[in-house]
C-alpha cells in the first residue's frame, strides 16, 4: 500500500525506491556522526566558542566551492555525482575515526565529510524533483526530506542510548572510545548506502548542465540564499554549543534533542510540502522567517528572563522550533523549478544557490564566534532575527507563480 501511494507521487519504478532507501541509510549514518560531533569537539578536541567558529569557517567552505565542483563534473549525471558525494562523506568520517584527536587533523576530515555532504545536499532536491510527477514536486521534496530526517532520528536515538549505556558502565565523559564507536557505526552504514546507490541507474537523458551557471532570472533566489545562509549559520554553528557550554548539556541530551528536531521535521516535512503545493512558495517564504524572530529572541535572552532550569527547557524547545521553520527552505527549490527551463538548469541553479549561501555562511561563522566571545549570545541571536526580517521583506517582492494544485486543475479543464 505504501509503495503504491509513493508510485502516485514518483515516477521511475525501482529507481525512486533505491533512492529513498539510500536517503534513509545515509540519514542514519549522518545522525550518528552529527549526534556526537559537537560534544566531541567541545569535550575531546576542546575547541572554545571562538575556535568553534573557525572550525565552522572551514567546514562550510566546501559549500562555497561546490558550484566549481559541479563545473568540473558538468558532464556527469546527477546520480553519478550523488554517489561520489556519498563516498566522500564515508572517507571523511573514516578519517576522523582513524587519524587521532589533533585539532588540525580533525578539522581536515570534517572538511572532507562536509565536501561530500554539500555535494549531496542540492542533489537530494534535484533528484526528488526529477523523479516526481509534475503536480507533486513539493510533496516529493517533503517525503524525501522526511525520510532523511527519519534516518537522522534513528541515528540520534542510537547515540543517546549508547551514551546512556556508556555512562551506566562508568565511562568518563572525556573517554574517546565512546565517540570512536559511534563513528565506526556511522562508517558502516555510509558504506552500505554507497553500495545501494551504485544500483541506481542513470537517466538515459543527456546531461545539459552548464559548467558555471548564473542567470538573471534567478537573482532573487540567489539573494534569498544570502539571507538564509546567514541566519541559518548562527543556529547551525552556535545553538548546540550554547546548550553544551552555557547549560551543560551532555552528548545524550544533545542527541535526544537532535532526534526530537528530526522527528518534528519528519512529521512536518510532508505537511510543508503540501502547503507549498497548495498555497504556493511565496507565502511560505515570507512567513517562516517572521516566526524565526520569536525563536531567536528566546534563544538569546531566555537566561535573562527565566531561572536557569526553565531557560534550559525554553532554549531546547526553541531549538526544535527552528528545525521545523527551516523546512520552509524547500519553497525556494520549488521556486527554482517553477521558473527553470530544464532539470539541468534546476541542478545548476541549486548548486549556485548553495555556493552563494555558503559564501556568506563562512564569514558569519567567524564573526559569530567573535561576537559571542566579545559581547555574548544576546547580540548574536538578535542579528540572526534581523536577518530573518530582511529575508521576509525580500521574499515579499517575489512574483509568485500559480500553486501546483491550481495548475493541475487548469490542466485538466
Amino acid at each position: 500500500m505504501l509503495f503504491q501511494n509513493l508510485k502516485n507521487i514518483y515516477k521511475g519504478g525501482a529507481k525512486f525506491s533505491r533512492f529513498l532507501v539510500t536517503l534513509a541509510l545515509s540519514g542514519i549514518a549522518y545522525g550518528l556522526y552529527k549526534g556526537v560531533l559537537d560534544n566531541y569537539l567541545a569535550e575531546i578536541v576542546r575547541f572554545p566558542p571562538f575556535e568553534r567558529g573557525i572550525v565552522e569557517f572551514f567546514r562550510e567552505f566546501p559549500g562555497f566551492l561546490v558550484v566549481f565542483v559541479l563545473a568540473w563534473m558538468y558532464r556527469m549525471s546527477e546520480n553519478k555525482i550523488f554517489k561520489i558525494g556519498l563516498f566522500i562523506m564515508t572517507l571523511g568520517i573514516a578519517g576522523i575515526l582513524l587519524c587521532g584527536n589533533g585539532k588540525v587533523i580533525v578539522v581536515a576530515f570534517i572538511v572532507v565529510t562536509s565536501f561530500g555532504e554539500h555535494i549531496i545536499l542540492p542533489l537530494r532536491s534535484t533528484i526528488s524533483l526529477d523523479l516526481a510527477k509534475k503536480e507533486t514536486g513539493g510533496l516529493a521534496l517533503g517525503i524525501s526530506s522526511a525520510i532523511a530526517q527519519f534516518g537522522n532520528i534513528m541515528g540520534y536515538i542510537i547515540v543517546a542510548v549508547m551514551f546512556f549505556v556508556f555512562t551506566r558502565l562508568g565511562f568518563a565523559r572525556e573517554d574517546t572510545a565512546r565517540f570512536k564507536s559511534v563513528f565506526l557505526f556511522s562508517i558502516l552504514l555510509m558504506a552500505l548506502s554507497v553500495l545501494i546507490a551504485l544500483a541506481i541507474n542513470d537517466s538515459p537523458e543527456k546531461v545539459t548542465r552548464r559548467r558555471l551557471y548564473f542567470a538573471k532570472k534567478f537573482r532573487k533566489y540567489y539573494m534569498l540564499e544570502v539571507f538564509y545562509g546567514a541566519r541559518k549559520q548562527v543556529f547551525l554553528t552556535f545553538a548546540p554549543y550554547v546548550l553544551i557550554l552555557q547549560y551543560g548539556a551532555d552528548t545524550s541530551v544533545i542527541s535526544l534533542l537532535f532526534a526530537l528536531s528530526a522527528g518534528a521535521c519528519t512529521v512536518f516535512s510532508t505537511v510543508t510540502g503540501r502547503i507549498i503545493d497548495r498555497l504556493g512558495y511565496k507565502p511560505v517564504m515570507v512567513t517562516d522567517t517572521l516566526l524565526l524572530v520569536v525563536v531567536c529572541f528566546f534563544y538569546g535572552f531566555s537566561h535573562r528572563i527565566f531561572p536557569m532550569r526553565i531557560a534550559y527547557i525554553v532554549v531546547c524547545v526553541n531549538y526544535v522550533l527552528d528545525a521545523i521553520i527551516s523546512l520552509a527552505s524547500m519553497a525556494s527549490s520549488v521556486y527554482v523549478k517553477d521558473i527553470a527551463a530544464s532539470p539541468g538548469e534546476v541542478t545548476s541553479t541549486l548548486y549556485t544557490g548553495v555556493s552563494v549561501n555558503h559564501f556568506i555562511s563562512i564569514f558569519i561563522a567567524l564573526a559569530g564566534g567573535w561576537i559571542w566571545k566579545e559581547t555574548g549570545i544576546e547580540l548574536l541571536f538578535s542579528i540572526s532575527a534581523f536577518l530573518g526580517i530582511l529575508n521576509s521583506i525580500y521574499a515579499a517582492t517575489i512574483k509568485a507563480g500559480q500553486p501546483a494544485c491550481l495548475r493541475q486543475r487548469h490542466t485538466g479543464d
